[in-house]
């Protein structure tokens, strides 16, 4: 089959960039002739993947949007394909990843309704109803079960157009035999002695991932262990002026770190003692789970659809809603315990080695399948 992928951006940090990546990867394994259309690509292209970039558009974010989606119209139009996959929410798709959380249930939670008379609103409201809309068509593959019901509550979407699909670890995330060395390697390149308690912050979008809340914890933190030494490592691609601001005003600029974006996770992860995610939306957080397969405990905020998984392998703590910083402060505190810690490590690392927490891309590919043969007039694969 001739497939398309739509994605806005294309960054190598970002776990919807990477499950795009994967998609595509896998399903041209499968013999398949994938493209992939984008207004910017970072990093290294896919090999053997036609890579399709819009012309620049100016304006508002709505603007590219619209002028991005009119331009692959046009193009599909010249030289069409059978099926067309989107990883961000516009009509016209014949399969959605829903990598992204639903947009009308945080507007209506979080902004007044000023903010829902506005153009910007109803713009992503309206593409993301093109794509949930119960009278629509798009195949949908959902990362929680805590997102699909959001989604449920607010389209009434027919269940049969929605597709629960299993996480998906990548095996280089499982703790390695070498971890110890690894671990100590890691620690020396970043000035870590061995007594520094090291939280680990991982995300692109410091803002949505709650890197503030992190930062305020960490300043509490020191204030109520003054003997101990603390660092916070945050790792990711974003603008890290106001957060480095804060840090300073928080006299913390010689414990926060900011790394950029990074390829060396798993080793991060291995270093740190602790990943902090107080996130204010998360439709799933793969990141949650690599850290639980590499033995690393876990504080999260329960909003995020992977926040289950922490709980039920007991590998950390998840903070209930409402946020409550206080709550994020005295989780903090507990795992300064180094027997709380190692319990939660071994809880991780024996979930980790029970439960499938690795095929997404494999079954949601089957679906992607699934859903274009389906199609009137059905491709040949």
């Amino acid at each position: 089959m001739r497939l398309a992928f739509l994605i806005y951006k294309y960054f190598p940090y970002g776990g919807l960039q990477r499950d795009c990546a994967r998609f595509v990867v896998e399903l041209q394994r499968r013999g398949h002739d994938c493209r992939v259309y984008c207004t910017a690509w970072q990093g290294q292209t896919l090999p053997a993947v036609a890579l399709r970039i819009a012309p620049a558009a100016s304006g508002s974010n709505v603007r590219r949007n619209e002028h991005f989606l009119q331009w692959v119209q046009d193009e599909l139009a010249a030289d069409p394909v059978d099926g067309v996959i989107g990883f961000n929410k516009m009509p016209g798709l014949d399969v959605y990843y829903a990598g992204d959380p639903c947009f009308i249930d945080n507007a209506l939670r979080t902004r007044g309704p000023v903010y829902r008379l506005g153009w910007r609103f109803r713009h992503f409201a309206a593409w993301e109803r093109a794509v949930f809309d119960p009278a629509g068509s798009t195949e949908i593959l959902l990362l929680s079960a805590s997102e699909q019901h959001k989604f449920e509550r607010h389209y009434h979407t027919p269940t049969e157009r929605l597709h629960l699909l299993p996480p998906g670890v990548t095996p280089d995330r499982r703790r390695p035999a070498d971890a110890v060395s690894r671990r100590a390697a890691t620690r020396h390149s970043l000035g870590l002695a061995h007594d520094v308690h090291t939280l680990l912050f991982v995300g692109s979008g410091f803002v949505t991932k709650g890197l503030d809340r992190a930062i305020r914890a960490l300043a509490a933190l020191r204030a109520a262990h003054p003997g101990r030494k603390l660092r916070l490592l945050v790792a990711g691609q974003d603008g890290a002026g106001r957060f480095a601001l804060l840090a300073r005003r928080q006299q913390l600029q010689d414990q926060v770190t900011f790394l950029g974006g990074r390829d060396d996770i798993p080793d991060l992860m291995l270093a740190a003692d602790l990943l902090v995610h107080p996130a204010r939306s998360e439709a799933a957080g793969i990141v949650l789970l690599e850290a639980l397969v590499a033995g690393l405990p876990v504080v999260v905020s329960a909003v995020c659809g992977y926040a289950h998984h922490i709980a039920a392998a007991d590998s950390g703590l998840v903070l209930p809603e409402p946020f409550s910083q206080h709550a994020l402060e005295r989780a903090l505190s507990r795992t300064l315990d180094k027997a709380f810690l190692q319990q939660c490590r071994d809880n991780g690392l024996a979930y980790a080695g029970r439960e499938d927490l690795y095929s997404l891309h494999s079954a949601g590919a089957d679906l992607v399948e699934q859903a274009i043969r389906r199609k009137p007039g059905d491709a040949d694969a």
